[in-house]
């Protein structure tokens, strides 16, 4: 059985490396490094020594620009000490078929550099942004979240209704135009949908859905399915004790199933 290696980015204002880099190591990652930006630009690091990289919450740059805005900067046009684009180093990262997972401000990282939801195989070309939540406020809660069955993301297999909390300003989904949202929704790129936990269905109804998103929408993944990002924290809900009503006896499966299924498919694939 091989080694699954776990590459876990912080630097410039992102604050949930340390919990997401813990969630790796339960789920049964070999290895789970934290490891900042500047030493991949670098080269102290290379994104190919690893097999799973994740892009966890937080502020970069203190949300200036836009969420992730200045970070998509750096990744689309900065080169290693080696003279590598970062840019390349990502595509061949993806074209190896190994694991991108991005939390929050790892999500918006991904989508606002195009490798969410790469609609048709198209890469690194913005089809979705993440606009402010439409309560015009920060929103700090906890929520349910419905896998779509269909997708073929490999982190949300055969998961059940979830529960995690969210934490941002800007989660709202928000789709380049009504074509795109229609292609989402065939192609079954929605991975998560905000849910009524009475229902267990899609709700646009405040706080359930804390944004207001298109469709629900909680979470993506692209054509592969080895590609999510979600707005919820499936890493601050990795102990029972996270929840807050672990007292009164409701146990919701935690949020490092994901991280668990993603383990399974890379030491599946090798």
């Amino acid at each position: 059985m091989g080694m699954v290696n776990t590459l876990v980015i912080t630097g410039y204002g992102t604050n949930s490396h340390l919990e997401t880099a813990h969630a790796a190591r339960l789920a049964g990652a070999d290895r789970a490094d934290v490891v900042h930006f500047s030493d991949i630009v670098a080269a102290k690091v290379r994104l190919a020594d690893y097999h799973f990289l994740v892009f966890p919450g937080g502020f970069l740059d203190g949300d200036d620009l836009g969420a992730a805005q200045a970070a998509v900067m750096r990744w689309r046009y900065l080169k290693d000490a080696q003279g590598v684009p970062l840019l390349q180093s990502l595509r061949d990262f993806l074209d190896q078929g190994k694991l991108i997972l991005g939390i929050c401000n790892g999500f918006q990282l991904l989508v606002k550099l195009g490798v969410l939801p790469a609609l048709g195989g198209v890469r690194f070309e913005r089809q979705v942004s993440l606009g402010h939540n439409d309560s015009a406020r920060y929103e700090d809660r906890w929520v349910h979240l419905l896998p779509n069955a269909k997708s073929p993301c490999v982190f949300t297999k055969d998961m059940p209704l979830l529960s995690m909390p969210v934490r941002h300003g800007e989660g709202k989904l928000v789709p380049r135009d009504e074509e795109c949202l229609r292609r989402l929704v065939s192609e079954n790129l929605i991975a998560l949908q905000y849910a009524d936990p009475e229902t267990k269905q899609p709700t646009q109804e405040y706080p359930l859905n804390p944004n207001g998103a298109a469709l629900a929408i909680a979470g993506l993944t692209d054509p592969t399915g080895r590609v999510l990002g979600l707005m919820p924290h499936p890493e601050a809900f990795h102990h029972v004790t996270n929840h807050p009503a672990w007292t009164r006896g409701e146990l919701d499966p935690p949020g490092t199933l994901l991280f668990v299924n993603a383990v399974r498919y890379l030491r599946g694939q090798q």
